[in-house]
């Protein structure tokens, strides 16, 4: 039984880096040109697009890797929370087309706003637990890990 919590807990945590770690992260780096032109039409400056481009990687592979390993991952867990806030924000302004109603453009990015949003809702999960309790466990010890795959119950421990 021990062994299916394991797995549970390891899928359930694959689930939320799935996006990131295989999958963008890869995209980020076979089309580094292109991800540079997206983040361009953001920040208009190659520079800053460049250097942006390259926190992202970081963060998708950093975070996601510390999530999977139950290292510090209740701090990385809140630093893609923010991420997927901040690349909503940026990335996603549904509200520029200005054809949100008529099913356009803006519609579309309203998904991906939303959806964004919720996937950094189940990064707080991690992050706070479900408790009161825990929150205040992750302000005594942001860097500590919820030791997701022990044998007890899984709430978040210094």
């Amino acid at each position: 039984m021990a062994s299916l919590s394991v797995a549970v807990a390891f899928g359930v945590r694959l689930l939320l880096v799935l996006l990131f770690l295989p999958f963008s992260a890869l995209d980020k780096i076979l089309n580094f040109k292109g991800a540079v032109g997206q983040a361009r039409q953001a920040v208009h400056a190659t520079a800053l697009a460049t250097v942006l481009i390259l926190i992202g990687l970081s963060v998708e592979i950093g975070m996601s890797l510390c999530i999977l390993t139950g290292t510090a991952d209740r701090a990385a867990a809140f630093v893609l929370a923010g991420y997927c806030g901040v690349t909503a924000l940026l990335w996603k302004p549904f509200w520029k087309p200005g054809d949100f109603w008529s099913g356009g453009k803006g519609r579309d990015l309203f998904w991906d706003f939303l959806k964004n949003f919720a996937l950094a809702g189940g990064f707080l999960l991690i992050t706070f637990g479900t408790g009161a309790g825990t929150v205040q466990d992750f302000m005594a010890d942001p860097l500590g890990s919820t030791h997701p795959y022990a044998a007890e119950s899984g709430v978040p421990k210094g």
